[in-house]
């Protein structure tokens, strides 16, 4: 048995009628090469079977203190079948990615059942060319990105013959959550309560002027910098930039709706990108959603004069497997230039302005995110987290959206024996961050995108999915043509005397004397 952190159970509390609060993922696979020739709702089964032990959340759910006193707990539920979590589907005809991505918006938009574990996996039939899908989703207060890769990485395998597993080692009865002492923990925790609440305000002063919308109070900078200096930090942070955001129609409420897009980039492309202008990976995938969110409000006569304000998810685990149930996560916040014309500037400005972020976030980890969710005690925390970020998006935008860069494997993958051809991440939407989320995840070879959007906020979403890869094309042709250095021919051998030779007959070639193919 487990408790939640706040931020875990920030995650459930955000949730309402307009909002789910989960990370997704779509895999497209070829089964050609499978030893069945296909995959199953049964293989899926079998192999979740085979494998569960290798992903501890997927067996867990939730167990709420009476009277929502504290934060809920996870407990393992020994009762789960997979089969109750595994669905299947078929596309309609002709299979194509708009028919594959409405019916994924479909199922994103769906919030998971809270009685049971919180994750479901989709088998998606009908794709055109035998291809299948799969969309699996599992709810953020389990996982953050890094254990989402390794849950996925456990139904994965190097070839199409499944992998050996060993099986669970046997263990001990699951630990049974007792009421009584719930509650008696959950009274030891609110009365030193204040005390945790104070060190995390303490924590949070320090990061004011990195934090999204407290950053624009006046005075920010200087209560961050005089607290760090009470709490004995004197080193020299790198100053940020304004991190106002500015208003545009991708803030404020958002409704239950979800809209769903998804292609892929060469990521060969952008690392020579990345090499020609000494910038990393991420810098280039930020420039391509600066350029894309760019044209997007232009195209609708609604670009800020102020460039848009993008939170970047980072992961901070110390180690690998480090607590594998939970979040540990924080926030980099910074803008994304969308308020410079030339291509050329706005990829130097986004590198600058993400080398500044880096910079602060190595001298300073900002665990504001951790912090500000332990402000509030448990049970207010679950009764004003749905008020607090619908009145927070109507008063000012915290941040216009959110961009994530998941790193992934290099080579081919495959489940169930078929290989995956790509894999598409979705993430949440909220009141408070936007309405739209870019996520890309790098695989072999390829940088595949998912965008997800609201439909009040973004009335197009492969519209902007055509800008990234136009913003691809853009930053491609700012390359310097590679030289061509003339190779010297050299001068031809004198001519050797020959003796005479009796004259060949005339020879004809026609077309049917061709035995190579005739270009078109």
């Amino acid at each position: 048995m487990r408790q939640l952190t706040a931020l875990d159970a920030q995650f459930l509390h955000a949730e309402s009628a307009t909002t789910a609060v989960h990370v997704a993922g779509l895999a497209i696979l070829d089964p050609a090469c499978a030893p069945s020739g296909e995959v199953t709702r049964a293989g899926l089964i079998a192999l979740l079977r085979d494998r569960l032990h290798l992903s501890p959340a997927l067996s867990l759910r939730l167990a709420d203190v009476p009277l929502a006193l504290d934060l809920p707990y996870w407990v393992q539920d020994d009762e789960m079948d997979v089969a109750d979590h595994v669905y299947e589907s078929t596309l309609p005809s002709p299979g194509g990615q708009r028919e594959l991505a409405e019916l994924v918006a479909r199922l994103h938009e769906a919030r998971l059942d809270r009685r049971r574990p919180l994750w479901e996996i989709h088998l998606i039939n009908g794709l055109a060319g035998g291809r299948v899908a799969v969309y699996t989703k599992v709810h953020h207060s389990v996982i953050d990105g890094v254990t989402g890769a390794e849950t996925l990485a456990s139904l994965l395998d190097l070839s199409p013959e499944p992998r050996a597993v060993e099986p669970p080692a046997a263990g001990g009865r699951p630990v049974v959550p007792d009421r009584f002492n719930m509650l008696a923990d959950a009274v030891v925790r609110s009365a030193t309560h204040p005390m945790r609440a104070l060190r995390s305000l303490t924590r949070a002063a320090a990061d004011l002027d990195a934090i999204p919308l407290a950053s624009s109070l006046p005075g920010a900078r200087f209560i961050a910098r005089t607290t760090r200096l009470l709490s004995g930090d004197s080193r020299e942070m790198p100053e940020l930039p304004d991190l106002t955001a500015p208003r545009t129609p991708l803030d404020g409420r958002i409704s239950g709706e979800r809209r769903f897009s998804y292609g892929s980039i060469p990521l060969g492309e952008v690392k020579r990108v990345a090499k020609a202008f000494g910038l990393s990976v991420n810098d280039v995938v930020m420039t391509l959603c600066s350029s894309a969110m760019r044209a997007w409000l232009r195209e609708r006569k609604a670009l800020p004069a102020q460039p848009l304000i993008a939170a970047v998810p980072v992961a901070v685990r110390k180690t690998e497997g480090d607590d594998a149930v939970g979040n540990r996560l924080s926030a980099m916040v910074t803008p994304l230039a969308t308020d410079i014309a030339c291509p050329r500037e706005r990829l130097a400005a986004v590198g600058d302005n993400m080398r500044t972020a880096k910079r602060r976030f190595a001298l300073s980890p900002a665990n504001w995110l951790n912090d500000l969710t332990s402000l509030l005690p448990a049970p207010l925390l679950t009764l004003a987290s749905p008020a607090l970020f619908r009145l927070t998006a109507s008063a000012a935008p915290v941040v216009n959206l959110i961009i994530s860069n998941v790193p992934g494997p290099q080579f081919p993958l495959y489940m169930c024996g078929a290989k995956v051809l790509a894999y598409h991440p979705i993430s949440a939407l909220s009141d408070v961050t936007g309405g739209v989320n870019i996520t890309c995840f790098s695989y072999d070879g390829s940088l595949d995108f998912g965008i997800v959007a609201c439909p009040t906020r973004v009335d197009d979403v492969w519209e902007l999915l055509s800008h990234l890869e136009h913003a691809m094309d853009e930053l491609t042709a700012l390359l310097p043509t590679p030289t061509v250095q003339p190779v010297p021919v050299p001068a031809p051998p004198a001519p050797v005397p020959q003796p005479a030779a009796a004259p060949l007959p005339a020879l004809r070639v026609t077309l049917a004397d061709r035995r190579e193919p005739v270009p078109a």
